[in-house]
């Protein structure tokens, strides 16, 4: 069975999302080790949702209820936050509801600007950290395949991707009219992974041209690359007071990029207006700088109230999509819960077409009898099975497999013999035990 554990930024606060987030994508093994019936687990972890996906053992009358209970215990202590907190804050779902709601996130449907770019790249790199961790599990993977997939579908089908939406563009959208010629403006963009190159890509695309970048962790390849102006330690506080617009987008989070204190110090000559953006997660800089005079910040909450509400033709559009999809995922999973019993009912009917074959050839026939009685068990296996796969679409996939099992018995040393010999069959046995 599979069932998600959520919290995204339309019901959690923002504390709650960074404590979440700290964990990161590597909680997946964590999170797999909190109860035995859990076989796989992928998180999901960005700026604006925490998500962990499970494979459960699907045995018999059982709820997935104990195990999610146990994770939830494992992220209260992973998070230090209370557990019926955790409870109170995560959205939980199960069975054909994960397709959907998976399919809509990696779609950007479930995004603060709605058919953001970065999302599906997350979707994908989520599944590639737990592979590598060895947590997955062939359901997980075939959700997240799929999810990869309907995300392009929307992008390809819909007017949804044209713009080349994303938070990082949203908030460069806000800022625009308190920055006004971006061209003038003296930017420093502090980080250097893969949302870095988001802010640069966007910053670029609104005419900013002086750029600095500062890294945490002292990595200048970044700069190099893209051809901006590196800032090393020693000069952070000093260019972080002159810059007309900051842009923070590191997930180093040992202590904040900016503190009230050490911004209000560097800035004690300097009366000029100044930007500030946060989009880490957890906050980048610390809230208190609010307080300080000339300084604004535009961090994810902020963005979260100015989001805009996207065409509802274009959104009811790309849902149909997702919708679509997470059925024919479904059928497929149906489809696959009836695989045991075909294999069975192919093995019991191999069996006994194999003994047959053996005793014409004992016979004395020639190849087109066996020709003919493979094209006989072919064509009886492929009508039984197509009826299952057609049955198992619509739900009734347990119950093909229940008449498979009792008409077919396990393929097996007894059960494959085939009839009985010539000899044996001629007439009915008349003696007693």
């Amino acid at each position: 069975m599979l069932v998600c554990l959520s919290a995204h930024q339309r019901t959690t606060s923002l504390e709650d999302l960074e404590r979440l987030s700290v964990i990161g994508d590597a909680a997946a093994t964590e999170l797999t080790a909190a109860h035995e019936a859990i076989r796989g687990a992928v998180v999901l972890a960005t700026c604006n949702r925490f998500e962990a996906y499970f494979d459960v053992a699907d045995a018999p009358d059982a709820s997935p209820i104990p195990a999610m209970d146990a994770v939830m215990e494992r992220l209260a202590d992973l998070t230090a936050l209370p557990y019926r907190h955790v409870r109170d804050t995560v959205d939980f779902t199960h069975g054909a509801g994960v397709a959907q709601h998976l399919f809509a996130v990696a779609a950007g449907l479930d995004s603060v600007a709605v058919g953001e770019d970065e999302i599906a790249g997350q979707v994908r790199r989520a599944l590639d950290a737990a592979h590598g961790e060895g947590v997955t599990t062939s359901p997980l993977e075939q959700l997240f395949q799929r999810a990869t997939e309907t995300s392009r579908a929307v992008k390809n089908s819909t007017r949804l991707g044209e713009s080349g939406r994303s938070l990082v563009r949203l908030a460069v959208e806000l800022a625009t009219p308190r920055v006004g010629e971006w061209e003038d403006a003296r930017v420093l963009l502090v980080g250097t992974g893969r949302y870095a190159a988001a802010s640069l890509a966007a910053l670029r695309a609104v005419g900013a041209r002086d750029i600095r970048v500062h890294s945490r962790s002292g990595r200048s390849r970044f700069a190099q690359r893209e051809h901006l102006v590196p800032i090393n330690a020693a000069d952070f506080a000093r260019e972080a007071a002159e810059a007309t617009v900051i842009v923070t987008c590191t997930t180093t989070t040992d202590r904040p990029v900016l503190t009230a204190e050490d911004h209000r110090a560097a800035r004690a000559d300097s009366t000029a207006e100044q930007l500030i953006i946060d989009l880490g997660m957890p906050r980048n800089v610390d809230p208190g700088i609010r307080g300080l005079a000339g300084v604004e910040l535009l961090d994810l909450d902020t963005i979260r109230v100015h989001a805009p509400i996207d065409e509802f033709a274009t959104v009811d559009e790309a849902r149909l999509i997702v919708t679509t999809a997470a059925q024919r995922h479904a059928a497929a999973a149906r489809v696959h819960e009836v695989s045991p019993a075909v294999v069975d009912m192919r093995g019991y009917v191999h069996g006994v077409l194999e003994a047959e074959i053996a005793r014409a050839r004992a016979r004395g026939s020639d190849d087109d009898t066996e020709a003919l009685l493979r094209h006989f068990s072919g064509a009886l296996l492929h009508g039984l099975i197509a009826q299952g796969h057609g049955l198992a679409s619509t739900g009734l996939g347990p119950d093909w497999a229940d008449a498979v099992r009792t008409v077919f018995p396990a393929p097996g040393p007894s059960s494959v013999s085939g009839p009985a010999s010539d000899s044996a069959s001629s007439a009915p046995s008349t003696s007693e035990d």
